[in-house]
């Protein structure tokens, strides 16, 4: 029976491969192994929403290290493209004074091949890749999965946002609120898990009498981290 390929869904690993960056070649995932990584695709260089976007990722580049996570964009343009657009966001802008160099790697698709594996290819929208997110953990799972129109700029603290939430997440088995740590009704609190279970239930409200954490109902408790 023919396999049939489609792109990779959140809890999926994200498929082997190897790609030509502007370091070099690199294996994916296992070149980030042991380590988050926001794999986003652009348009097309030496467009200017796209190099606002560069920029903003470059600007954050030490906030998502500092989370254990490393950065890999993607377009269907050429390594050579991808060096010589680099090259020139180096020359002509600056933040601070201080000239930005773009740091992470970006892959060269020219052929199309890894965005249509990912999935980032929409016919509706044109034949460049629209600017999708892929956030994988370290274990190269897909944990999250984001996709903007090209007429769309993203918002990197967002991205850095859902990382840092993500791994406080899988460190303490819990949930996160709508727009945490700023949720409009638990604050900076993380969401207990629903108890799965009567009893379970019964010893949630009893646990929020003890302090452990604070409960609106058994089903909708929260806590500090």
């Amino acid at each position: 029976m023919e396999e049939i390929s489609r792109m990779p869904l959140i809890g999926e690993k994200f498929p082997d491969m190897e790609v030509q960056t502007t370091h070099g070649k690199m294996k994916l995932p296992d070149a980030f192994k042991g380590k988050w990584f926001v794999l986003f695709s652009h348009p097309a260089d030496f467009t200017p929403v796209c190099t606002t976007e560069f920029v903003a990722f470059q600007h954050r580049y030490e906030k998502f290290r500092e989370l254990g996570a490393e950065l890999i964009g993607l377009s269907i343009d050429q390594v050579f493209s991808h060096m010589k657009w680099a090259e020139w966001i180096k020359e002509n802008i600056k933040i601070d004074g201080k000239p930005v160099e773009i740091k992470f790697p970006i892959i060269a698709d020219d052929t199309g091949r890894v965005a249509e594996k990912l999935g980032i290819i929409h016919p509706a929208k044109g034949t460049n890749t629209v600017r999708a997110v892929f956030i994988v953990d370290p274990k190269g799972i897909m944990r999250a999965m984001l996709y903007y129109p090209q007429e769309l700029g993203r918002n990197m603290d967002e991205i850095l946002r859902m990382i840092e939430a993500l791994k406080i997440s899988d460190e303490n088995g819990v949930a996160m609120p709508a727009n945490w740590p700023n949720n409009e009704i638990v604050g900076d609190h993380v969401i207990v898990p629903p108890p799965g279970s009567e009893e379970e239930a019964r010893k949630r409200l009893e646990d929020a009498k003890k302090g452990k954490h604070e409960c609106f109902d058994w089903w909708l408790c929260h806590r500090k981290i």
